[in-house]
């Protein structure tokens, strides 16, 4: 039965209609809101206007190279993409995490591996608790709502997005390290060259008002990386 509350949304790259029906009606009877599409083209845009929590990405599209989209999408889009292709060549697998998927299922997959591997990436999303407020002056963070304010107006933030903000806040005044972040909000260590964390910083500056040549806010702390000032938000 599909709840008028999804779990979360999901967003279908799969130009094999059969599949994409199965699939949208196996997740949708599990809860989930699944838009599905059969072209590439449509992904960057439909990831901007929906803002799907999760990215489910065939490979072998009719109009877009697979790996070229998952790349973009590592560079645009701030949830996890999983792979779901017919592609099992180990280096096609290797090229796909490289590129920024979070996972990768080789078809054909049974619909209850699907939902799990869903289901983990998921998590992975949303580790920051749940069960309090944080407030520095004017900025408040609402665990249970997921939700910002800052100088009484709401903030919007992607789920990835609140999840940084609460895990720097929640240790406000400590530096933290890329290492750290990267193991706690995104599931595997840093590479020293992946980019993610940095475009993250970068939007929840932009958001917040933080000046970005000289913050104040979310200082970066050079060799150690980032720390949330806790006396900066009047």
């Amino acid at each position: 039965m599909i709840t008028s509350d999804p779990k979360a949304r999901l967003l279908l790259v799969e130009d094999d209609r059969r599949l994409a029906e199965l699939v949208q009606l196996y997740l949708r009877e599990q809860g989930y809101f699944v838009h599905w599409v059969a072209n590439g083209s449509r992904v960057l845009p439909l990831a901007r206007e929906l803002q799907p929590d999760l990215i489910i990405l065939d490979l072998m599209l009719p109009d877009t190279d697979g790996f070229t989209l998952c790349s973009q999408l590592a560079e645009q889009y701030d949830g996890p993409v999983l792979i779901l292709s017919a592609l099992s060549n180990s280096r096609d697998q290797i090229q796909g995490l490289n590129l920024g998927a979070a996972d990768y299922v080789v078809k054909p997959v049974e619909p209850e591996l699907l939902l799990a591997r869903i289901e983990n990436l998921l998590r992975r999303q949303n580790r920051a608790p749940l069960s309090t407020k944080l407030q520095f002056g004017s900025l408040v963070l609402n665990g249970d709502t997921r939700t910002v304010e800052f100088q009484a107006k709401e903030v919007a933030l992607t789920s990835n997005e609140f999840a940084l903000l609460w895990t720097l806040a929640s240790q406000a005044g400590k530096a933290l390290s890329r290492d750290y972040l990267y193991e706690s909000l995104l599931g595997f260590s840093y590479d020293g060259s992946d980019r993610k964390l940095d475009q993250r910083i970068s939007r929840l500056r932009k958001k917040l008002g933080d000046d970005s040549d000289s913050p104040t806010r979310i200082k970066t702390i050079w060799g150690h990386g980032y720390l949330f000032a806790p006396d900066s938000w009047l």
